[in-house]
Formats: C-alpha cells, structure tokens, sequence
C-alpha cells in the first residue's frame, strides 16, 4: 500500500505516518532526506533522531537519488519528505535541476515503492499563503504541487493533517482501519 501524508509545518503529520508505520506489522526504514545545514538544520536532524529513538526504525540518510536504497521487500519505508528530497533535487549541484524535475523525482518514488511493501510519503503543503515568489521558489512550489496531484492519483491512501487532526481524503478514515487492513 502507498500513502501519502501532507501538511502544513508542525501540523502533526510525520507523527501521523509513524505511527501508521508502526501499525503495519514490518520493519520500518525511515527515509530521511534532509540536509542538514547550518547549526539550526543539525539541530533539527539531531531532534528527529531523539524523536525515532527506540522506536524501532532503521535510519537511512540519503538526500538524493532515493530510489537508489536497499530495503527488504517485506517491509515499510516512510520517506520524510519528499518536499525536501524535491528541494534537494531542485538546487543541489548533484540533483536533477529544473529541467524533467518532476518527473524524475516521481521516478524515484515509483522505484522505491516498487522495492517496499508499504511506502508512506510525508510532504508539506505549501503556497497556500498568497504571496508572490522568486521564480525559482514559485517553479518549486508549482512543481511540489504537481507532484502532490500525482502521486495523489495513484496512493491508495492521502491523508491530510492539520492541527493534529488527520483528513482521510483517499483509503480508510482513521489509523485504526488502517491497521485492520
């Protein structure tokens, strides 16, 4: 089963998907995708550590190129997040740039689920503020939304949190029938 979990910052949603995670019966590969600069990014890193600490999640840190992991099939992989793997892929020297952007990080995630029993996808929601944009932050938002759109096409399960409060808008409506699944 796929799932994918948006949500504002601090909306609840990554403690959402790692309890649906943690639901499923399997071991669970947490897919961290952030990078961590400056002392304030250490410092977040550091906090979501603390936070997976024993809870029986094997780590992997990786950036880019996330379709390149080896998990076991029997098992969950919670990729957190895929608005970051898409900034990293958006500007890093390393990462795809602008041009088939969108596709190719769509690419990643197909391949990743196809190695995964159980894929959950944590994205924040953003642009809804109304502001206007630099072109390359407007081109990121635009493209975060595209990817949203399809990868909601083909989930069979998207959840929305705000303030804590999970929005089934695809699949079963709460944890619990998640897990009777």
């Amino acid at each position: 089963m796929r799932y994918l979990i948006t949500g504002g910052s601090g909306s609840g949603k990554s403690a959402y998907a790692e309890e649906i995670a943690s639901s499923l019966g399997l071991p669970v590969y947490y897919l961290a995708t952030m990078q961590a600069y400056g002392g304030e990014g250490k410092k977040r890193v550091k906090r979501h550590r603390l936070l997976r600490s024993g809870r029986n999640f094997h780590t992997i840190e990786k950036s880019l190129t996330v379709n390149e992991v080896t998990v076991p099939k029997e098992s969950v992989v919670l990729l957190e997040c895929l608005s970051n793997l898409l900034a990293n892929e958006m500007f890093d020297p390393k990462g795809i740039g602008t041009d088939g952007l969108v596709n190719g990080v769509l690419r990643q995630v197909e391949l990743l689920s196809e190695k995964t029993t159980h894929l959950i996808v944590v994205s924040n929601d953003i642009g809804f503020d109304g502001n206007s944009y630099d072109e390359g932050t407007s081109l990121y938002i635009k493209a975060l939304g595209e990817l949203h759109t399809r990868l909601a096409e083909g989930f069979e399960h998207v959840v929305e949190v705000v303030c804590g409060i999970s929005l089934n808008h695809k699949g079963p409506r709460s944890v619990n029938e998640v897990m009777s699944k």
